[in-house]
């Protein structure tokens, strides 16, 4: 922890990936500098080996010069971006505006006929992790919806004021979406709702010329300190490298990409070898569907059984306040003991908590013990995916703390007499699923039917 606190490049680290290189989609350019920058970084810490681990996306995708407009009965553009993986539009499309209210089936009922319609969602400014998680649990139900509805596209207001703009995505296997899907400002689309209340038709225009490519190969950037006794069992701690494009990923989630690896660098300054080895990730295409970890899991399925923990990080720089568990029980008694030196910084609260939406979700699948790190949402929430998530927003002081605390917990992982719990067996696993209702998360996010037919996660 001492080490991890001294000073390092983590800030020229992030300058450059985020200044320099950008926002990061994978198969775009400022993807493959990203990973030509984790290489870079993970030998200049020490990293006694580094790999670059490809795997492949169904589609390429690329937002072109989205464009909403109101024609009738006033006239004016609507500041608006495509949602990712959405489909391009061939032209421009003309239709009529129909507010569904939420998006539920009151608010479709209350519309009427949406066939060949521009449908208007409202939502709720954003406050809470809970308000971040509903939007995305409750988009495949508006979906559907509009879809049997024959609606030609889907207008969500977004959930953040003063015309801030972000993009989101409502697939998860690489696959392009069923329909045309914008965010459109808050602003912008509280006053087109106020125009359909009049009750005379509202028509719109709406062009994607969104660029969709054929299947792009990807690829995670892993790197490893060998352990000295049991070096073919490891601990993993890993984050993301992709971000959206509209920022530059610094919150999300670039801080962390560069915490770990200043956590690599710290564990092989301080001089002593862990007993296990510790792999360090950065995960590529987790916003469209923690693609990357997914691959990384599948690729290395045969390791399971030696992977004695996994630690993510992805809640942008706010104050750690501890630890999911995933689900297990069985180890909040080790990691409670392992926390204790956080105690002073305040996070030591274990949670036992699944859900869908980062990097740990394939290996908790698969049966091994993994923590996501808490935190407190601080300025995470109004930047999160949006134009505004640049370097100036990171909490630098607090961000060596996590580095801290990332360092000093993979070391207790790989330097335990035990795995930080058992590998669960299928039954325990989908025991897991059930009581954590994660399987309503995977429902709602279209992976339940490859869990339960065994093509994801543990072999029955």
């Amino acid at each position: 922890m001492d080490e991890a606190l001294k000073p390092s490049p983590i800030q020229e680290n992030l300058r450059v990936l985020t200044d320099e290189i950008g926002g990061r989609v994978p198969g775009t350019p400022a993807m493959e500098k990203a990973i030509h920058w984790g290489v870079d970084a993970f030998k200049a810490a020490g990293a006694d080996n580094v790999k670059v681990e490809s795997y492949s996306i169904p589609h390429s995708w690329q937002e072109g010069a989205t464009r909403v407009s109101v024609t009738s009965p006033a006239q004016f553009n609507l500041r608006a971006v495509s949602v990712g993986w959405a489909p391009a539009t061939n032209g421009a499309v003309k239709a009529r505006v129909a507010d569904v209210g939420k998006g539920d089936a009151a608010g479709f009922s209350k519309a009427g006929d949406v066939s060949g319609a521009l449908v208007l969602v409202h939502t709720e400014t954003m406050k809470t992790w809970d308000d971040l998680f509903a939007e995305y649990l409750k988009a495949p139900a508006i979906l559907d919806a509009a879809i049997k509805g024959k609606a030609a596209g889907i207008a969500f207001i977004s959930t953040r004021e003063r015309d801030l703009l972000y993009r989101h995505i409502n697939t998860n296997h690489g696959e392009i979406d069923r329909l045309p899907i914008v965010i459109v400002a808050r602003e912008d689309g509280e006053r087109l709702a106020r125009l359909v209340a009049k009750g005379a038709p509202v028509e719109a225009e709406f062009d994607l010329p969104n660029k969709i490519g054929e299947a792009i190969q990807a690829a995670n950037v892993v790197a490893e300190i060998k352990g000295r006794e049991k070096p073919d069992e490891y601990v993993l701690l890993g984050a993301h490298l992709d971000s959206w494009d509209l920022g530059t990923g610094a919150l999300d989630n670039g801080c962390n990409a560069a915490l770990v690896i200043d956590a690599l660098r710290a564990i092989k300054a301080s001089g002593v070898p862990p007993r296990r080895s510790i792999r360090f990730a950065l995960f590529t295409g987790e916003e469209q569907g923690t693609l990357g970890s997914h691959a990384y899991v599948v690729a290395h399925r045969d390791e399971m059984d030696k992977v004695a923990g996994v630690l993510i990080f992805d809640e942008g720089t706010g104050k750690a306040t501890g630890f999911s568990v995933g689900g297990r029980k069985d180890v909040v008694a080790p990691v409670t003991s392992m926390v204790a030196p956080f105690k002073t910084w305040g996070a030591t609260k274990l949670t036992i908590d699944a859900f869908v939406g980062t990097d740990n979700l394939d290996f908790l699948l698969e049966g091994v013990p993994t923590l996501v790190t808490n935190q407190v949402e601080a300025n995470y929430l109004e930047n999160y995916h949006a134009s505004s998530d640049t370097y100036d927003k990171v909490d630098f002081d607090q961000l060596k703390k996590h580095v801290a605390i990332a360092a000093a917990l993979v070391s207790e992982i790989a330097d335990a007499p035990q795995p930080l719990g058992p590998r669960q067996n299928r039954a325990q696993v989908e025991a897991l699923v059930k009581e954590t209702h994660l399987d309503d998360q995977l429902k709602a996010f279209g992976m339940w039917q490859e869990f339960e037919e065994g093509k994801r996660g543990r072999a029955r």
